[in-house]
């Protein structure tokens, strides 16, 4: 078994049970394509539970600065986390995720780029768009429905995949496909909260 999979094993053995965690809309998910995962942010805790209950690895990206810690820099890039440079044009991560779904892997993005202090949907950065409209991944919008708190429900809803191969014929904007992400992310919580 991967590190991997082991690490998954355990944060879902103990954050399943503590959170309740339901997970509605599996069968919307992609088996073996390319596809990016994104979810709206409202925990530390998302990054794992998303993980957890994708039915398959998840790369994430983490801040560069995580990598710098000595326990953090051998492991996390063994749990399919790579880092990425806040702030800027990171050139490399941007490769690296392209890689990834060109490779048929499934990427883990929050759009909103940091967490939401209130649990309303905040507006998306281009990035999504940049992913999907660089490769051949559908975008699954992921909900992860709140509270974290112990012993409550926490849900985690996929909805339908996106497929931008319209959009990249008619030439939209990155910013246009994350609008339409953050639109059905939108949905999701309206339908389920």
């Amino acid at each position: 078994m991967s590190i991997y999979g082991f690490a998954r094993g355990v944060v879902k053995s103990v954050l399943t049970p503590l959170f309740r965690v339901e997970i509605i809309g599996k069968e919307n998910i992609p088996k073996d394509a390319g596809v990016i995962v994104c979810s709206n942010h409202i925990s530390n805790f998302d990054p794992p539970v998303v993980g957890m209950t994708f039915p398959r690895p998840v790369y994430f990206m983490a801040k560069a600065e995580l990598f710098k810690v000595p326990v953090l820099k051998t492991l996390l890039p063994k749990i399919y986390a790579f880092p990425v440079k806040r702030g800027l044009s990171d050139r490399d991560a941007l490769r690296k995720g392209i890689s990834i779904l060109k490779e048929g892997g499934a990427l883990g993005l929050f759009p909103e780029g940091s967490r939401s202090k209130d649990g309303k949907l905040g507006k998306g950065m281009a990035g999504v768009g940049f992913f999907a409209l660089r490769s051949n991944a559908v975008i699954v919008p992921c909900a992860v429905i709140g509270p974290y708190k112990p012993f409550k429900k926490l849900q985690v809803v996929y909805g339908k995949p996106i497929d931008v191969t319209e959009m990249r014929k008619e030439r939209v904007s990155s910013e246009e496909v994350t609008e339409v992400v953050m639109k059905e992310i939108g949905l999701l919580l309206d339908k389920y909260q």
